[in-house]
């Protein structure tokens, strides 16, 4: 509760950002002759990082699109295997990310539910891959109102944005609780979708709209951290 909100702000997008350990942070910001241990970087970013992450997810409630990818990726949590499970739009922007201990059709139900309860919108149509777990999913948790679109190669450009989260937690080796892995994947994927400078799959943004984009955004992103 002593650190300064600006060093709270940095440790809380510098983590969710760049590939940096609690202790690399506590050195880093030793630099700045702030002397801490990383127990209390830790702390502040779990108490920091699920408000932040709240906070994007009513920002974007109700504005996402109604074509809907869906992937599961594998992620190690507390020395074991888990199953990270996220969905994206036709544009690429951020839907739901939910953690889980099972890939069945159980975990597909409540990533679902939870992708609803996030978003305010119930999809037209979701794309899959051919996993048994989805068809039954599906019709439990919407019936005949949405089309399933099973395919093991048109959700590639989903599977190819799971290198985000899967870079960003793989210098932690598999170290984090499971009740932490949750909140930090979701914390990581809203603050990356809200920095993405482009709002369609493969737009180009010139380097300098980028910059403009990015500095503008992390701005925001701080304001958001100061209030929480």
């Amino acid at each position: 509760m002593q650190l300064p909100s600006d060093v709270a702000v940095l440790i809380v997008l510098w983590r969710l950002r760049l590939k940096l350990s609690l202790c690399d942070l506590a050195e880093i910001l030793l630099l700045r002759e702030l002397v801490f241990s990383h127990k209390a970087v830790r702390d502040r970013e779990a108490k920091l990082a699920p408000l932040l992450t709240e906070a994007l997810r009513q920002r974007r409630r109700g504005k996402i699109g109604r074509s809907w990818y869906v992937d599961e990726t594998d992620l190690k949590v507390a020395g074991q295997w888990r199953y990270l499970y996220r969905a994206i739009d036709g544009d690429g922007t951020l839907v739901n990310v939910y953690r889980s201990k099972t890939r069945d059709q159980a975990a597909a139900e409540a990533f679902f539910r939870s992708a609803i309860a996030v978003t305010g919108i119930i999809p037209k149509m979701i794309t899959a891959d051919k996993h048994s777990g989805y068809p039954p999913a599906l019709e439990e948790v919407f019936g005949k109102d949405v089309e399933h679109r099973p395919s093991k190669f048109k959700d590639k450009h989903l599977e190819q944005d799971h290198r985000g989260v899967k870079g960003r937690t793989r210098p932690m080796r598999g170290s984090m609780s499971p009740v932490s892995a949750a909140w930090f994947c979701r914390a990581y994927d809203e603050v990356r979708n809200v920095l993405r400078p482009a709002t369609k799959r493969k737009k180009h943004v010139p380097a300098a709209r980028r910059r403009a984009i990015h500095v503008r955004r992390v701005a925001a992103l701080r304001d958001m951290i100061a209030v929480a």
